[in-house]
C-alpha cells in the first residue's frame, strides 16, 4: 500500500510518501513561508522522487490537528480535494500522536507538545513500547505549569518533541525532570509519523471517504472566541 502524507499544522511543512509503514520519501520545509507555497510544490516534488504518480497513491493521510487553525484547513482540504480526485480512501490522524513516531526508544515517555499560544501548549503524552506505545493522555490544551507537574509522575527519561518543546524545556520544573530535547530532524511535525500513524489507522479499519475527513480542534479560534464574547457583551448589555 502506497500512502502520501503531509503535514502543516505548524510553521514547519513536510510531505512524505510511505510504502505500507516503510518511508520511500519525505521533504521538509521550516522557512516560514506560507503552506500555500510550499505544500503542493513538495508534494509535487517527493511523488516524483519516490517514482510514482498520485495515481498510485492507496491511502492519503493528514494531520487533522490540533495545530494552527490555517495549517489544519489547509492540510485537511488538500488532502481532501486529492483524494477525492482519485476516489480514494484518506485518514486524519492526531498530530501529537503523529510526533511519537519521530522516536523509537523503548521505555521513554514522550510528551508532545506544540505551542498553542496564551500561556497553554496542546500535548499528549505516550509511553513507547517494544511493539508500539500506549497514550498516556488524551490530545488536550493545557497550561505549561500544569503539564510541567503532571510530568514529575512519568518514568524518565521524558523526551520533548514538537514545536512547543523548547517552551517546555527552558522552565524551571522540566530542567529539573532533566527533560530531554532530540535532535532537530526528531523535534518538528513530520509527514513521515503521519503516515505510520495512518497505516495503522487504516488497519484497524479507520479509514474515511474524503467527504468525511474533518480538522479537529481542540478550542475555539480566534475570531470565534472574539464573536462569542461579543454575543457575552450583548447579553449583559
Amino acid at each position: 500500500m502506497k500512502i502520501l502524507a503531509i503535514d502543516s499544522t505548524a510553521v514547519a511543512a513536510s510531505a512524505a510518501v510511505l510504502e505500507d509503514d516503510r518511508l520511500l520519501g519525505e521533504f521538509f520545509v521550516h522557512t516560514g513561508l506560507t503552506h500555500s507555497q510550499t505544500l503542493m510544490p513538495m508534494v509535487q516534488q517527493v511523488l516524483a522522487c519516490a517514482g510514482v504518480s498520485v495515481g498510485d497513491i492507496d491511502l492519503f493521510a493528514a494531520a487533522a490537528g490540533p495545530g494552527s487553525f490555517t495549517g489544519v484547513r489547509i492540510g485537511v482540504a488538500s488532502i481532501k480535494g486529492m483524494a477525492m480526485a482519485q476516489d480514494k480512501p484518506c485518514v486524519g490522524v492526531s498530530t501529537l500522536e503523529a510526533m511519537a513516531y519521530n522516536l523509537a526508544l523503548p521505555g521513554a515517555t514522550v510528551c508532545a507538545v506544540m505551542d498553542a499560544r496564551r500561556g497553554q501548549v496542546y500535548n499528549a503524552v505516550f509511553r513507547l513500547e517494544q511493539d508500539g506505545f500506549e497514550r498516556l493522555t488524551p490530545d488536550r490544551a493545557i497550561s505549561v505549569e500544569a503539564l510541567s507537574e503532571e510530568c514529575k509522575n512519568y518514568s524518565r527519561p521524558l523526551f520533548l518533541v514538537g514545536d512547543g518543546a523548547k517552551l517546555c524545556y527552558n522552565t524551571n520544573v522540566f530542567q529539573e525532570l532533566s527533560a530531554v530535547l532530540p535532535p532537530e530532524p526528531s523535534l518538528y511535525q513530520r509527514a513521515f509519523g503521519v503516515g505510520k500513524a495512518a497505516f495503522g489507522a487504516w488497519q484497524r479499519g479507520e479509514a474515511v471517504p474524503a467527504s468525511e475527513l474533518l480538522p479537529v480542534y481542540l478550542r475555539l479560534s480566534q475570531a470565534e472566541r472574539e464573536l462569542k464574547k461579543r454575543q457575552e457583551n450583548q447579553k449583559e448589555g
